[in-house]
């Protein structure tokens, strides 16, 4: 579960091309930008075809008991290669978590810490 919402994971057949691996740095310095790229289908290749696509990945951050938006990537069924890059700045440590949907296989999620100092 994450916020609340069943997705599948690392323990779920099917992982190797649908769980979203959040690449970025563990460490992090307060105010300055950073990128975080989320890869779906790092170690097998997501298929994008009409029939069986990533439909979007997004991305939120937890930090300090509060969750927060960071971005929704919508994603088209055949021509996007399922990976996202973007640039964060954070002022605390904060948790990651990366969502993306299947249209043939649901929500799969995953997580990542950054400490910032």
């Amino acid at each position: 579960m994450v916020f609340g919402m069943p997705v599948k994971g690392a323990e779920d057949e099917g992982k190797e091309k649908h769980v979203p691996v959040i690449e970025g740095p563990a460490q992090a310095t307060a105010g300055e930008a950073f990128e975080v790229t989320v890869i779906v289908g790092k170690e097998v290749a997501h298929p994008n075809t009409v029939e069986h696509h990533i439909k979007w990945v997004q991305l939120y951050g937890e930090s300090g008991g509060k969750v927060f938006h960071i971005g929704t990537f919508d994603l088209g069924p055949t021509f996007a290669v399922p990976t996202i890059t973007t640039k964060l700045l954070v002022e605390a440590d904060t948790t990651l978590h990366a969502l993306e949907y299947c249209n043939l296989h649901g929500v799969w999620a995953s997580s990542m810490d950054i400490s910032v100092n």
